[in-house]
Parts: C-alpha cells; structure tokens; sequence
C-alpha cells in the first residue's frame, strides 16, 4: 500500500499551463502502473494518462499532445504537465497507484491506492 498527496492544482484561463504533482509514501516499490484519472461535475472518473515502473506511457485521446506523465524515482514523485488548457480539462483530478490485474490502464478496478484529489478549473 502507498499513500498518494496531490497538489498543483489552480485555477488558469484557456491555453494555459499547470503541472501536478502526486507524492508517494509507504511501499513504495509496489506500484508497477501509476495513473492520473479526473472527474468533473456530474460524470464519471476517467482515466487521462498512466506510466508503467517501465517508464511507459498511455493517454486519452482528449489529452494526447497536450499533457505529459512523468515520473521522478528519486523524489518518488508522480507529475502530469498540462499544456494549452481547455475548459473541458475542468475537473478534480486524482492520482492513482497499483498493479496490473489486466482490466485496463483507464479502468478505475485497476488501481487500488487513491489520492484525494486536486482541483483544476479552466476558464474561457
């Protein structure tokens, strides 16, 4: 088990940027895929990108080119850079740890640690 603390996010206007970091403590050898998902009002969670401990990394489509996932071994520091915003990208956004069970990278079943949460809210 890991204990996940995100942070980062803010509020900026349309085509900007935001960087957000999710903090890991505890095991932290176990997470062999690491994730971030959102959920904005009313819908449901949605996976938006995902790193392997390979260093591999998926994304949605809706984000593909305009975010990035990293990860920083040495602070154990799981990051999601953010460019060219959109009002769309407003949502709470949560960080996600655990192994693959084979369900999916985007599929909420596939992870089993949770952070709380960091909101990002983009205007027009």
């Amino acid at each position: 088990q890991v204990q996940l603390v995100e942070s980062g996010g803010g509020s900026v206007q349309a085509g900007g940027s935001l960087r957000l970091s999710c903090a890991t403590s505890g095991n932290i050898y176990y997470p062999v895929r690491m994730a971030w998902f959102r959920q904005a009002p009313g819908k449901g969670r949605e996976g938006v990108a995902s790193i392997t401990s390979a260093r591999t990394t998926t994304y949605a489509d809706s984000v593909k080119g305009r975010f990035t996932i990293s990860k920083d071994y040495v602070k154990n520091t799981l990051y999601l850079q953010m460019n060219s915003l959109k009002p769309e990208d407003t949502a709470m956004y949560y960080c996600a740890a655990g192994v693959p069970y084979g369900f999916g990278w985007n599929v909420m079943a596939e992870y089993k640690d949770w952070g709380q949460g960091t909101q990002v809210t983009v205007s027009s």
